[in-house]
């Protein structure tokens, strides 16, 4: 395997990191025969990431985060062989799910930010963790398997959720959320993507033009 042929299109070096760690995946599933992961990718790399894989004609991978509308995902590269079903099977060995559950008084008091806030609070790695599903009683943090027990851990030091309930469950146990889509039609003087974030973040334009350069405009999955 050539990775600086395959690697030579991509200008950018964390996308060349990104991908150079998915081709080592590739090489050490080859070589020992056994399921290899990443660790957890955010919505850009996630589609670098599957249309490099399509692109080098690669098809022995999946692009899983715990559930179908998963924004933040793992790549698992398998070897030869492997059927859906032996895949579903190496799920729970793969991620499990952090589950907070809030005391009486405090629920229905936090959101994503208030979650996520915690973990980056505690020095804690962010590609070690997944999508954050939260709910009235608390929330479901989806991570990989070897890093749940620090987060379980970890956690309870936090004031937010001394309190708080705090368990290991099966990625099988996820509590399922309603994905709440809002259809918003806008009139824009030009086809320029500043036009459409200013409308859209209800901001100014230059202020827009901030916003796509910090990379936080999504098209199709993609910066």
């Amino acid at each position: 395997m050539d990775k600086q042929q395959l690697l030579k299109d991509y200008r950018k070096p964390e996308d060349k990191l990104c991908l150079s760690q998915i081709l080592d995946k590739i090489e050490s599933t080859k070589v020992k025969g056994k399921i290899e992961y990443t660790d957890f990718l955010d919505m850009y790399q996630v589609a670098l990431a599957e249309n490099f894989l399509r692109k080098i004609n690669f098809e022995s991978f999946k692009l899983y985060g715990g559930f179908e509308e998963a924004e933040r995902r793992i790549v698992i590269i398998y070897p030869d062989g492997y059927d859906e079903t032996m895949l579903e099977k190496n799920y729970s060995k793969i991620l499990k799910i952090i589950r907070i559950t809030l005391p009486e008084e405090e629920k229905g008091k936090y959101s994503h930010r208030n979650y996520l806030g915690g973990i980056v609070k505690l020095g804690l790695k962010r590609e070690k963790v997944g999508d954050i599903i939260v709910y009235e009683q608390g929330a479901d943090i989806i991570t990989l398997n070897d890093f749940a027990n620090i987060l379980k851990e970890q956690l309870p030091s936090l004031t937010r959720f001394e309190m708080s309930k705090i368990d290991i469950e099966e990625i099988e146990k996820l509590k399922k959320r309603e994905i709440k889509i809002e259809e918003v039609k806008i009139i824009v003087p030009s086809l320029r993507l500043d036009n459409f974030v200013s409308d859209l973040a209800k901001t100014s334009r230059s202020k827009a033009v901030q916003i796509i350069n910090q990379e936080r405009v999504f098209i199709n999955r993609t910066k």
